[in-house]
């Protein structure tokens, strides 16, 4: 793996997480207990902070990076995702903040200073503008993201049965390395 320091931050890894050795974690990073970064991932937090929180999962291919302070974009804009999130495959993540229990669908773009409220889902190939805020408990679809109806109990329960899922499977590629 790589886990690259940038000037004087080192990136900060909790207990049990699985970083794959072609992903790339560099700079002013948190990543919480239990959580995984799988194939060909960069997560760089060169210009702004970056945090993700216990149990979440950032998948193949995706991108998570930040925008600077400057006199565009005052105070910049870091990147949180929280606890029970799913990342999926090539998802864009810039400056944004999730929050906990939510899944990103594959090839989905969440910009600068989007909110997302916990217990959402994303579809697939949504984007997120800058500054938009999805409230909890729906689906959002489309590019630009709509709201397109209240999430089932079923699909709430989700959450954390994938978030459960990926801790399972990086405890069999970390025990694998050992």
């Amino acid at each position: 793996m790589s886990i690259r320091r940038f000037e004087s931050h080192e990136p900060q890894l909790g207990n049990r997480v699985f970083v794959d050795e072609t992903a790339v974690v560099i700079g002013q990073v948190e990543i919480g207990d239990d959580s995984s970064v799988w194939p060909m991932t960069t997560i760089r937090g060169d210009i702004h902070s970056i945090r993700i929180g216990a149990r979440s999962s950032i998948q193949d291919g995706s991108v998570v990076h930040v925008t600077h302070d400057g006199p565009f974009n005052p105070g910049g804009f870091p990147c949180s995702v929280g606890s029970d999130v799913t990342v999926g495959h090539k998802v864009m993540l810039h400056g944004c903040t999730i929050h906990d229990r939510v899944l990103v669908g594959m090839g989905a773009t969440i910009m600068d200073g989007a909110v997302i409220e916990s217990d959402v889902i994303i579809g697939a190939g949504s984007l997120v503008p800058p500054g938009k805020t999805l409230v909890s408990g729906y689906l959002y679809v489309g590019s630009p993201v709509k709201q397109a109806r209240k999430l089932t109990e079923q699909e709430k329960s989700f959450f954390l049965y994938t978030a459960k899922k990926y801790c399972e499977l990086k405890d069999r590629y970390l025990a694998s390395k050992a």
